[in-house]
């Protein structure tokens, strides 16, 4: 079979020499890839001039909607992807960890980027700045889409996982990728891609893929274009060097395989839970994907006393692992990816022998169960150990990426730190130990070095996710040896594809700009109140002045009986004298139940529920006597996703600020509300319908002054 590559929009054959791919278990040939003849220029510019304009048009909610069409698409077809996975060598779970991971990634980024973005084309990042006394000059920061084209340069050993973790992001941040896969493995990237083009849920232009090599691909990126790699260390500097790369300062994340560490703690002897949890997750770690994970431990540290017991513990568990054709009943550990692999990690085992100890496994161990180990890519688990690991320094420089680890000791914490950091960067270390100020400590003097760390005891194993899953919600990264750079966390590896804009300018401006209303700009009255608007109805930052209201003690006292709340600067006057307050104050609750009293209209309407509060302060105290009144104004809207059943409906913020007699601010915080729709969205961008009317609004510019609200 001879793989294809998608470029230009349609399927292309390579030509030229064709690079042989082989069955990892039985060593036949099962295709066969080039890239050779690709327009790799005339890639770039499609992506650039066809994909992006169609994904920067949708906003987050979209492509948000259309990650999760694609995983839903992609999880229906999961078993034609397992059976594609097989010549890899992967066993059941690898699959899940390769396939389902990536689509589960897929499914995570679709929630976060409704969740967490708004409907918009562009993200506004962090609170409004003030930057003048008067407060008619703010700034923002925005993000926006980059104009380029993200370029993914993905490992062998997890093809589907490492495709899909890095279209999940680029793709949701409104940038078009062109997928390069390791070639040894591509045949199962091309099949989940092949799958993806079918589905029909992707703009054109905004994915393209590459089976073989990229040419002079880099060669044509400018500084609008983004880079993610994934790889040895020493590809990933040869890549950074690319002239047009250096040049143009195009962004260039790089995630690469480094000497994790797993450490056991000076607490956790033989017989506790944290002990035979330690061993338990080093012995999956070395047979998981054989070993040829990026995060696999590499370098196990444990307390001097206990190495005897540790290597005893893990020659134990390690060799009930059957090492075979995945295929077979009671095979836990496939071959390595292919034959090139084997050379490789031997190479790397002889020189880790050198200085150090062969305690389980190495050259020669190899019982293979189900197949040939001469025409697989098989390799032994080997364990190793280095008495001295400060002076014998091999197992911090030297990675076997197979099921290879080294064990070594330490006499204090402090030196299993040490050890910890002579890694010079990792991907992720994790520590098992049930004493919470060992925790501690090697939590803060490992993470400088570390992208991520899995503190473990008996109460979160259950539930852990393990030592060597990386999660769509945290980093994937580290520094040094590890790449130095970030992919995934949640928000955080969206923004690295879009370009963080500071925009200064007046409030009013600034709030036209963003579509979120910010203190200070233009507020908008309208005779009717605004609780008696549909959501298409509401306009950002319609304002509401409400009228006013004397707090008695009455209210003060009644309150602390219905809550409970005794405090003393509330009840006790002689108490509250010496508080910092001076005299009795009333409630914080209080007053956020009496502001609701003056701004909402009590009666049915397009208003269905509080969604929530956030950002409250309270900014000064309220005494007895004291008049509030409360200014309510339309923040923002994010039409929601129709539900079968439930109705049409948006979520609208509302920016509240409560003032006392001198018109000063005592609380301020952000309400949510659920607002009923007339319209549903039929999966489209949501635009306020003709047939809708704006509603009749005076506009108020200078702020603080009453805003002409007819009556």
């Amino acid at each position: 079979m001879r793989l294809q590559n998608y470029a230009l929009g349609q399927w292309v054959e390579g030509t030229g020499k064709f690079t042989e791919l082989f069955h990892a278990v039985t060593g036949e040939k099962v295709a066969e890839a080039s890239s050779a003849g690709l327009d790799f220029r005339g890639m770039a510019e499609y992506a650039r001039t066809v994909g992006g304009p169609a994904l920067r048009r949708l906003t987050f909610h979209q492509r948000a909607r259309m990650l999760k069409a694609l995983a839903v698409y992609l999880t229906e077809r999961k078993t034609e992807f397992y059976k594609v996975s097989e010549a890899t060598g992967a066993t059941k779970g690898d699959h899940w960890i390769d396939i389902d991971g990536g689509i589960g990634t897929l499914f995570a980024y679709a929630s976060r980027g409704r969740r967490e973005f708004p409907d918009e084309t562009f993200y506004v990042d962090g609170p409004t700045e003030a930057l003048s006394k008067g407060g008619t000059f703010v700034g923002r920061h925005v993000c926006v889409p980059l104009e380029g084209v993200a370029v993914h340069i993905n490992a062998f050993n997890f093809p589907v996982w490492g495709m899909l973790e890095k279209l999940a992001v680029s793709l949701l941040a409104g940038v078009p990728c062109i997928v390069k896969p390791a070639t040894v493995t591509s045949f199962l990237t091309e099949s989940v891609f092949r799958a993806m083009i079918a589905s029909g849920i992707l703009p054109n232009g905004s994915v393209q893929l590459i089976c073989g090599s990229a040419g002079d691909l880099l060669d044509h990126l400018g500084m609008q274009d983004a880079v993610a790699f994934t790889g040895s260390a020493s590809t990933g500097r040869m890549l950074r060097q690319t002239e047009s790369i250096v040049e143009h300062n195009v962004r260039f994340n790089q995630e690469a395989d480094s000497l994790n560490y797993s450490m056991l703690g000076p607490d956790a002897r033989p017989g506790s839970d944290e002990f035979d949890l330690f061993v338990k997750e080093v012995a999956r770690e070395m047979t998981v994907k054989a070993g040829q994970k990026c995060t696999a431990i590499r370098r196990t540290i444990v307390p001097a006393p206990m190495v005897d017991d540790v290597i005893q513990a893990l020659r134990a568990r390690l060799g009930g692992v059957k090492v075979g054709d995945p295929r077979v009943e009671g095979v836990r550990m496939g071959p390595l990816a292919g034959r090139g692999q084997v050379g490789e990690v031997d190479r790397s085992l002889r020189a880790l022998l050198g200085a150090t100890e062969l305690v389980y496994g190495g050259p020669g161990s190899l019982d293979v169960v189900g197949a040939d180990a001469e025409r697989g890519a098989f390799f032994p688990i080997t364990l190793l150990y280095d008495d001295d690991p400060f002076e014998k320094r091999a197992p911090h420089d030297v990675e076997a990426f197979g099921p290879v680890n080294t064990v070594m000791p330490y006499d204090t914490v402090d030196e299993a730190i040490e050890l910890a950091k002579l890694g010079k960067g990792s991907l992720v270390g994790s520590l098992f130990t049930a004493d919470d100020r060992v925790a501690r400590d090697v939590a803060l003097g490992t993470a400088a070095y570390h992208g991520r760390l899995m503190l473990v005891n008996r109460h979160s194993a259950k539930e852990s996710t393990g030592h060597g899953s990386p999660l769509p919600h945290l980093v994937h990264g580290g520094p040094g040896r590890a790449g130095g750079g970030e992919e995934m966390g949640g928000v955080r590896g969206v923004l690295h594809y879009m370009q963080r804009t500071a925009i200064q300018g007046s409030p009013s401006t600034l709030a036209a700009v963003t579509r979120e209303w910010t203190k200070g700009a233009a507020e908008l009255s309208d005779r009717v109140h605004p609780f008696r608007k549909h959501f298409e109805e509401l306009a950002v930052g319609e304002t509401w002045h409400t009228h006013r209201r004397t707090v008695t003690e009455a209210d003060v006292t009644n309150f602390a009986g219905i809550s409970g709340d005794f405090f003393y600067a509330h009840v006790d006057d002689i108490a509250a004298r010496t508080s910092i307050f001076e005299r009795r104050v009333a409630h914080g609750y209080f007053v956020l139940s009496a502001a609701a009293g003056l701004f909402v209209d009590p009666a049915p309407g397009p208003v269905l529920a509080n969604y929530g509060l956030e950002g409250l302060r309270f900014v000064k105290p309220v005494y007895i006597g004291d008049t509030i009144q409360v200014r309510l104004t339309c923040k923002s809207k994010t039409a929601k996703d129709d539900r079968e059943g439930q109705v049409p409906q948006g979520v609208v913020a509302w920016d509240v600020e409560v003032t006392n007699q001198d018109a000063e601010p005592v609380a301020v915080y952000t309400v949510l509300t659920l607002v009923r729709r007339l319209y549903t969205l039929d999966g489209k961008p949501y635009d306020r319908p003709a047939a809708v009317a704006t509603p009749e609004v005076f506009v108020t510019e200078q702020p603080g002054t009453a805003p002409a609200r007819m009556t």
